[in-house]
């Protein structure tokens, strides 16, 4: 964790070479993958023998690494994702940034020793988060990119509370969906954002009506321009995204950044060849400045291709050179019988060396000036001279080369101590949770309706009935009634707000999305089921959801019948077996890209290249991309082994349409329209 008045500038490093890059310019901490486990696992990223080279290089230069282990983890992995975690440890590494709720909490209990950093793929963007953070051992968090100036301020203020520091990405590619809250990848191609190999679709034609024709693509973000004003409401890291990129642009970037936190001021030339190397189109900060709008959108361009191309050449100069972060107190001795001393300290650490008895001088003495000259020569290594002292007797001489061995072997020490992994090594011991027998009961049947107009008359067989928290339903007697919160929350007062009416109304269960949604709900005292966007993924997973005051939980949209059927659950598990599976999360609605709010009818369409409809529907704040055909696992042959209950979550179907699905499913029929079985029998890549 940092301290209060110290910020980093955190840059991506996806190669060797990005790594110079990034440390060369100015970087004080990096992020980086392992080979496996990385949410960008199309980059070069590092062997577990590399990472200890690279922890070396950068702490000899007073750089943190942080190892980004923040995809969601199937239990056939977990064993190895945590040995993984204890090998990057050993090796040296500052911290680990983790999305997996079941990872996170295993490490915590078995290594505490290792800083967590909730990744920005935990959709953090209200406060009501941290608690739940907290209780999870988390020491940094990556909040959400949608995120205002004022929301970071409130944000800012209350994580300081619970010695929590805030992370906040200020350049780089901006997803059109609050991350985590992805699945379009994984549904069109089956290669998961959440599994570290998105296929970036959302950069391909999708036109809203009167829209640009790619409503999907938004052009990179850059805050460089806030950072001063970021710091002072208390963000503490300022992370660049970029694993995927060239090392000119991590380069660029990150001299850019520590330009602006350090002096406060921006080389308006360099703001420029950073948008040449890359961007689409020019960059935004829309979602700080709370303007949203079509200004936000943006595609590569072959004129932005063009002009990277001449922007290369220019930066390799920014990391041609060591950059001079770190400060040498130098004192050295040359006195007349005795030998030579050269002690260098770098105010933690203090390395002293012994040379040869110097000569008497036949010409020309030795002067103070000679040999300040000589000892603070620190050229191709990370340190300048700030304090220099000497102790120097008269009539002496000492070869200019005997003065350079004796800086070089002091230097040669000093890396050493410099690069010493000060910690013990440590060791786990890890028990998988047991799997219970499967039983072939069938799952208890659960609706979700959209409108009061989509309620079935005949509720046999219906265990409960889930509506929106937005709509004026009126409770339903003898069914279980559940509240669904959207996963966007743009006031946690008025989500309180709403709950509590409906407290008062004698509903009892809320279904959850979100980590600040989970908080506020057992604030308030729900009952709480853990939707799709807390991404279940794992049997640790379930068993933290229960630690976290969770009563039962459907699972992540991307897991398999087969890696369901081997959970180990505490508390009852289900899954969506029916609906147009909502896909992405905006807090910029594309369809406004068309037409204003007052004139859309809350229905709008995303059509691909293809022609494919894709609904669009707004949630209090924030819209949500639904997919343009339903899951369909209602068919007898549908291998629904070891769930407790199944979702019907319907959406723009008719009330008469609701009833014919639920028909077909209480009997097993096979599907009646064109249909997807999502990722239920093939999974992702």
């Amino acid at each position: 964790m940092l301290e209060s008045g110290v910020g980093e500038i955190l840059s991506p490093v996806g190669s060797k070479e990005m790594l110079y890059a990034a440390v060369k310019s100015g970087a004080d901490a990096v992020y980086l993958g392992a080979k496996d486990f990385s949410a960008r696992r199309n980059a070069e990223n590092f062997s577990v023998g590399e990472l200890a080279e690279v922890c070396e290089y950068c702490h000899i230069r007073g750089v943190k690494i942080y190892l980004t282990l923040n995809i969601l983890i199937k239990d056939n992995e977990f064993s190895d994702a945590l040995n993984l975690a204890v090998e990057c440890y050993n090796s040296g590494i500052d911290g680990i940034i983790i999305q997996d709720l079941g990872l996170a909490r295993v490490l915590h209990q078995l290594l505490p020793e290792l800083p967590l950093h909730a990744s920005t793929q935990m959709s953090v963007h209200t406060p009501a988060a941290l608690p739940i953070l907290a209780s999870l051992g988390f020491k940094q968090v990556v909040v959400a990119r949608e995120m205002s100036l004022e929301d970071l301020t409130v944000f800012c203020k209350e994580a300081k509370k619970y010695g929590i520091t805030v992370e906040v990405f200020v350049h780089g590619a901006l997803c059109m969906s609050v991350s985590g809250q992805c699945l379009l990848s994984a549904f069109l191609g089956s290669r998961s954002g959440n599994r570290g190999l998105c296929a970036g679709p959302c950069r391909l034609p999708f036109s809203a009506p009167g829209g640009t024709g790619y409503d999907l693509s938004l052009k990179d973000l850059s805050l460089v321009n806030y950072i001063s004003e970021l710091f002072k409401i208390g963000v503490r890291s300022f992370k660049i995204e970029g694993r995927m990129k060239r090392p000119e642009y991590v380069a660029a970037a990150t001299k850019a950044c520590k330009d602006a936190l350090c002096n406060g001021v921006i080389d308006t030339q360099l703001q420029e060849t950073l948008k040449n190397v890359f961007s689409r189109s020019g960059f935004t900060a829309g979602y700080l400045e709370n303007k949203l709008g079509k200004d936000m959108f943006g595609i590569r361009t072959k004129e932005d291709v063009i002009s990277a191309d001449k922007a290369f050449p220019v930066l390799h100069e920014l990391y041609r050179k060591e950059y001079k972060r770190v400060k040498l107190n130098i004192s050295a001795t040359i006195k007349a019988n005795e030998p030579i001393t050269l002690t260098l300290c770098d105010g933690e650490n203090t390395v002293t060396v012994k040379g040869d008895i110097p000569q008497t001088a036949k010409t020309r003495s030795l002067t103070y000036e000679d040999v300040h000259k000589n000892l603070s020569k620190l050229g191709g290594t990370p340190y300048i001279c700030f304090i220099f002292s000497l102790g120097l007797d008269d009539g002496l001489f000492v070869p200019s080369s005997t003065l350079n061995q004796i800086r070089r072997s002091t230097i040669s020490m000093l890396d050493n101590q410099r690069a010493k992994l000060r910690r013990k090594k440590a060791e786990i011991s890890y028990s998988k949770p047991e799997i219970p027998p499967l039983t072939n009961k069938t799952p208890e049947l659960i609706i979700r309706v959209e409108n009061e107009a989509q309620i079935p008359k005949d509720l046999n067989g219906i265990k409960a009935i889930i509506f929106p928290l937005e709509q004026d339903f009126k409770p339903i007697e003898k069914i279980k009634n559940i509240v669904d919160i959207p996963r966007g929350i743009i006031s946690e007062t008025a989500l309180e707000k709403r709950l509590s009416e409906y407290r008062q109304k004698g509903v009892t269960t809320c279904l959850c999305g979100n980590i600040s949604a989970v908080e506020i709900a057992k604030r308030i005292g729900f009952d709480i089921i853990a939707d799709t966007g807390l991404n279940i993924h794992n049997s640790e997973s379930l068993h933290t959801a229960k630690m976290l005051g969770i009563d039962s939980a459907v699972l992540s949209l991307e897991l398999t019948n087969e890696s369901i059927s081997k959970i180990a659950s505490p508390i009852p598990k289900g899954v969506i077996t029916y609906g147009h599976i909502p896909l992405m999360l905006f807090k910029n609605c594309p369809i406004k890209n068309g037409k204003d709010c007052k004139e859309c009818d809350k229905n709008g369409v995303l059509t691909d290249r293809l022609g494919v409809e894709f609904p669009v529907r707004c949630r209090m704040g924030y819209s949500e991309l639904l997919n343009s055909v339903p899951i369909w696992l209602g068919d007898k042959n549908a291998d629904l082994k070891g769930l407790d209950f199944q979702i019907l979550y319907f959406t723009n179907e008719t009330g008469e349409r609701v009833e014919e699905v639920i028909n077909a499913y209480k009997f097993g029929n096979s599907a009646d329209c064109k249909y997807t079985r999502g990722l239920f029998y093939k999974g992702t890549i």
